[in-house]
Parts: structure tokens; sequence; C-alpha cells
């Protein structure tokens, strides 16, 4: 069973970074597409970047030049570096997994089954 814990959250100030780490057990790196998505309240959840089973990454045009996700196979940590951050990044922010094909694109990136608690990111201004 594929297990997933996030941290790394907080508060931080418009410009800002943090870096969200995901624990991932359970699973073997290169069958799993791992996501990171958030939700704002009154919001529905929405992607923001993925990393696929062959290590091919999307992300989502509100991040795109800000934020980086990558993974650490021998650690079985996801991660989500966030700079740049702005007030409207704030959300509670959680990591996913869905099994994929072996070293395969982010078209298997969907639909994501397992899901994390989720860690919450403020950003003021």
């Amino acid at each position: 069973q594929v297990q997933l814990v996030e941290s790394g959250g907080g508060s931080v100030q418009s410009g800002g970074s943090l870096r969200l780490s995901c624990a991932v057990s359970g699973y073997t790196w290169n069958t799993r597409c791992l996501g990171w998505f958030r939700q704002a309240p009154g919001k529905e959840r929405e992607r923001v970047a993925a990393i696929s089973a062959g290590g091919y990454t999307v992300y989502s045009d509100f991040v795109q030049g800000r934020f980086t996700i990558s993974r650490d196979n021998v650690k079985n940590t996801l991660y989500l570096q966030m700079n740049s951050l702005k007030p409207e990044d704030t959300a509670m922010y959680y990591c996913a997994a869905v099994k994929a094909p072996v070293y395969s694109g982010v078209d298997y990136c969907s639909p994501f089954d397992h899901w994390g608690q989720g860690t919450q990111v403020t950003v003021s201004s």
C-alpha cells in the first residue's frame, strides 16, 4: 500500500521560498507518477506539478519557472521547491501518486489514487 506524508509547509512573506517534502513508501520508484496538488479555501483542487515514472516533469502555467518538482529515489522522497511565492499560492498542498508503466511519461500521470494528508502554505503580502 502506497503511503505519502507531506512536510515543510509554513508561513512566508511574498517573494520568499519554501521546500515541501513528501515521504513515499510502499512503491517502486519507476512504477509511479508522483504529483503535487493544492487547494485553497473555496476553490477546487488543482495540479501544481507532476513527475512521471520515467522522470519527466510537467507544470501548471501558474507555477512555471517558480516551482521545481524533483524526487530522490534513494530516500523515496518527493520535493517541491517553491520560489518567488505569491499570496495566491496560499493553499493546502498535497502529494499524490498513481501507478504507471515502468519509465513512462507524463501521459500516465492520472488519475491519482493515493494522497497524503496535506501541508499548509501561507504567503503574506
